[in-house]
């Protein structure tokens, strides 16, 4: 296949495919071997000490809890102080106060990433992800809500030990605002249809990019891969919110992020990746029908260098259907 530049039909950005640059998807497969660190001096083994003391939420229930949530000890941002809702500035430049949430969720087992976790505890997480979304919402000063995963040191986890990070702040990031406005124009332009559902009917009429589906949820690779590699799973209801997914689907879309992930893990050798939740922001609620919540899965097989940091064009040297032809 020649090279081929394609435009993201949400973003408005261009993705260069360019599988000439001679790499079989094989070759992405990780080679290093994990330094796992030791149990018995892993902070993250007391939830309570990594959290100051304190433990916000704990599920099951406290004595057999299978995960935990507290702050941040290092936290981007605090809720701490008076939140000044105007803008201030500094010479040409506005600025806010860093004020915001941001709490980690620590799962029990000290090796049990994701894709290990049994699908009762991964379903877990994930009640636990909307339960403290929630409660950070209540937040007035809130605008966005990121809830994230690093695995590896490749994809910024500084802990070896599973963890999740929930982080709420005041403005709307740059890349949502995008994803919002690039949603909101394709919905005027073809009689409020969903950008998102376009794309899920699309990729399953074509076939070659899904890797998993049930009634709930599906995975693909998107069309407009910026990674090799790179999945989306979207829930097929078309919901805004993320916070608002019922719980018979909230298993569904576990179930094939929980399947995606383990076939990334087994295909490619334990990679280091990150996943997130991309979903409409909290205020103004009314304005966000046109979108649709999703995951983003990102393997961390593929080094940016100087043309995608100087045109923000990504080069893709794997085109997304060579890559799911050998994740099957």
């Amino acid at each position: 296949m020649k090279s081929e530049l394609r435009q993201d039909l949400v973003s408005g950005d261009w993705v260069l495919i360019s599988p000439g640059r001679g790499k079989r998807p094989s070759q992405f497969k990780d080679t290093i071997r994990r330094v796992r660190s030791p149990k018995k001096t892993c902070i993250f083994e007391d939830p309570s000490k990594a959290g100051g003391g304190m433990v916000i939420l704990s599920m099951p229930n406290n004595k057999n809890w299978r995960l935990q949530a507290v702050p941040n000890k290092y936290p981007a941002v605090t809720s701490e102080g008076v939140w000044e809702t105007h803008e201030g500035r500094r010479g040409p430049f506005f600025v806010l106060p860093g004020y915001g949430h941001h709490e980690l969720v620590i799962t029990r087992d000290h090796d049990n990433n994701f894709p290990k976790l049994i699908r009762k505890d991964a379903t877990l997480l994930f009640q636990a992800f909307m339960e403290r979304y929630k409660s950070m919402a209540a937040d007035s000063n809130m605008s966005y809500i990121s809830i994230f995963h690093n695995w590896g040191p490749k994809a910024g986890a500084s802990v070896y030990h599973p963890h999740y990070q929930i982080l709420g702040i005041p403005v709307i990031p740059p890349d949502i605002e995008r994803s919002l406005n690039g949603s909101l124009n394709y919905a005027k332009k073809n009689k409020d249809v969903c950008v998102h559902c376009t794309q899920i009917e699309w990729e399953k009429k074509q076939g070659k990019r899904v890797l998993f589906e049930n009634k709930d949820a599906i995975s693909f690779a998107p069309f407009v891969s910026k990674e090799p590699f790179e999945m989306r799973v979207f829930p097929k209801k078309h919901r805004p919110y993320f916070e608002k997914t019922k719980e018979s689907e909230l298993k569904g879309i576990v179930e094939i992020l929980h399947k995606t992930l383990q076939r990334l893990e087994k295909r490619l050798g334990n990679p280091d990746y990150n996943f997130f939740i991309h979903t409409a922001p909290v205020r103004n609620r009314q304005e966000h029908d046109h979108y649709h919540w999703h995951i983003e899965i990102f393997p961390r097989t593929n080094i940016s260098a100087g043309f995608e940091l100087g045109t923000t064009i990504e080069i893709n040297p794997l085109d997304p259907d060579e890559a799911i032809k050998y994740l099957r």
